[in-house]
C-alpha cells in the first residue's frame, strides 16, 4: 500500500463529472416530470410526482395536436368522478364547462359552484331553442338537419334535406330573429308557393316528399317530447354562464334521448359559434370551454348526434373547445353501426381526433380491442384490466403514463353516486387525500 501511494495512487477516486443532459442515462431509475407544461392538478404519477394537465397548455407548448379527449371506464371504477373533479378544477382556472348530464348526476356540483343545472323535462316550463339565430345562417341549417336525422333516427333523403333548407328559409325570412322549430314544422305541411317553385315540384309531390321528416320533428313540439325545444329559449337563463349543465334524467329510459342530446348539443354550438364571430370581430375571445358528454355510450348511435360530435371534434381548435366524451367501453364506440355504416366510420374518426386518452380498468375481454384501436404496446394492455379504483393509463400525443386520481375531502361529497352501495362512502371515487 505504501509504495502504490508513493507512485501516487490512492484508494478513493476523483466524482464522475457529466452534463444534466446525461444523467438520465447514468440513472435510468429517474423519471420525468409529467408532460412538461402546467395544468391543473389530476393526481400522482407512477413515481409519485404530482400529475397536472391542461389541453390548452399542452397545445402551445406542443404536446397535443388537438384537445379532445375520450374518458373509458368500467362501472365504479372512477370515470365520473375523474371528470367531475377535473370540471371542477379547471374552473379554479377560468376555464368554463357545458355538461350534457343525462343521468342527472351533476347537480351537486353545478350547485357548489353556484350554477345549479338546467332541468329540460316534457312539458316543462324551461326551453331552448336548437335553431336560434345565434346560430348564423349555415349553422342554423346544419344543426336543424342533424335533429331531424337524430329524430328520424336515419339520414335524410335529398328531398327531405331540400325540404328542411327551404322551409327554414323561408321561417326565417319571416322571423328572422328567433325562428323556431314548430315553425319549420308548419311550413314543411303547408308549403307556400316559393318553397315548392324553388325545388321545381308540386304542392302534392312536395308533402309527399317531405312528410316523414315534418312528422318526425312535430314531435319534437307535439307530442311527447314537447316543452322543451319547441319555441324560442326562456327568458332568464344565464346560457353564458362559467358552468352549465343540462339535465336530461328526466327521459334518461326513453328512446329518444338521443334527439334530445341533438337538440341541446345543437344549442351549445350556436353558443360557440357566437363567440366565435365575436372573437373574430375583435371583442374578445372569452374564455376556454369544456363540452363534456358524459354516458356517451347512450347517444353515439344517434346519426344526428354522432354528426355532431364529429363537427365539434374537427372544429375544436378553430372554436378553442376541449370536447370530452365519457363512456364505459371503447368498443360501445365501435358498435354504434353496422361495419363500414356512416356511424361507424364517424365513430372510429371521434377516436382518432381525440389526442388524449384516459383509460380507467377495463375487463379482458376488451383488451384487444383497445390494441387495435389505441394502439396500446403489450406493456400497457397488460397493465389496463389491473388498474385500481381511480388508476387510469393516460396517452396523450404519442406518450402514456400512469396516474392514480386524487380526490380532496371537499370533494368526496361532489362526486359521489356510489355512496348507498359501500360501507365507507370516504374511499369511493378514488384516493381520497
Amino acid at each position: 500500500m505504501k509504495l502504490l501511494r508513493r507512485h501516487g495512487y490512492r484508494g478513493e477516486r476523483p466524482g464522475h463529472a457529466a452534463t444534466t443532459a446525461h444523467f438520465q442515462a447514468a440513472y435510468p431509475f429517474l423519471a420525468e416530470g409529467g408532460l412538461g407544461a402546467p395544468g391543473a392538478y389530476v393526481g400522482r404519477d407512477a413515481c409519485g410526482g404530482a400529475w397536472v394537465f391542461d389541453p390548452w397548455a399542452a397545445y402551445e407548448a406542443g404536446i397535443l395536436s388537438g384537445p379532445n379527449m375520450i374518458v373509458v371506464g368500467q362501472l365504479g371504477r372512477g370515470k365520473s368522478a375523474f371528470l367531475k373533479t377535473y370540471i371542477a378544477r379547471q374552473h379554479v382556472f377560468g376555464r368554463q364547462a357545458w355538461v350534457l348530464d343525462p343521468k342527472g348526476e351533476y347537480a351537486p356540483l353545478g350547485t357548489a359552484l353556484g350554477w345549479p343545472p338546467i332541468a329540460l323535462v316534457p312539458g316543462g316550463s324551461v326551453r331552448l331553442n336548437p335553431i336560434s339565430s345565434r346560430l348564423g345562417r349555415e349553422g342554423q341549417l346544419s344543426l336543424l338537419r342533424s335533429v331531424a336525422a337524430a329524430a328520424l333516427r336515419r339520414e335524410l333523403t335529398p328531398e327531405e334535406d331540400a325540404g328542411v333548407r327551404v322551409a327554414l328559409k323561408v321561417v326565417s325570412a319571416a322571423e328572422p330573429d328567433e325562428p323556431t322549430l314548430p315553425e319549420v314544422v308548419e311550413a314543411l305541411l303547408h308549403p307556400v308557393d316559393a318553397m315548392v317553385a324553388e325545388l321545381v315540384m308540386s304542392v302534392g309531390d312536395f308533402s309527399d316528399a317531405t312528410r316523414q321528416v315534418a312528422l318526425a320533428l312535430q314531435r319534437l313540439c307535439e307530442g311527447d317530447l314537447r316543452g322543451m325545444f319547441d319555441g324560442p329559449t326562456s327568458a332568464g337563463l344565464d346560457l353564458d354562464a362559467p358552468f352549465v349543465v343540462l339535465d336530461l334524467s328526466a327521459v334518461q329510459e326513453s328512446a329518444a334521448l338521443g334527439i334530445l342530446m341533438t337538440c341541446a348539443a345543437a344549442w351549445l354550438q350556436g353558443v360557440v359559434m357566437e363567440r366565435k364571430r365575436s372573437a373574430e370581430a375583435g371583442e374578445g375571445a372569452g374564455a376556454k370551454v369544456i363540452v363534456a358528454v358524459d354516458e356517451a355510450w347512450r347517444i353515439t348511435a344517434d346519426l344526428g348526434v354522432a354528426e355532431w360530435l364529429q363537427r365539434s371534434f374537427k372544429l375544436s381548435r378553430a372554436h378553442g373547445v376541449q370536447n370530452i366524451i365519457a363512456l364505459h367501453r371503447l368498443s360501445d364506440l365501435g358498435a354504434a353501426g353496422a361495419q363500414g355504416s356512416r356511424e361507424a366510420r364517424i365513430a372510429e374518426g371521434l377516436i382518432a381526433d381525440a389526442d388524449t386518452k384516459v383509460i380507467l380498468a377495463q375487463p379482458p375481454d376488451q383488451i384487444e380491442g383497445l390494441r387495435n384501436l389505441l394502439g396500446l404496446s403489450a406493456t400497457e394492455a397488460e397493465l389496463v384490466p389491473t388498474l385500481r379504483r381511480g388508476e387510469a393509463l393516460w396517452l396523450v400525443g404519442r406518450r402514456s403514463f400512469l396516474v392514480q386520481h386524487r380526490l380532496s375531502s371537499i370533494e368526496l361529497g361532489l362526486v359521489d353516486t356510489d355512496a348507498r352501495m359501500v360501507s365507507h362512502p370516504e374511499l369511493i371515487g378514488g384516493a381520497a387525500e
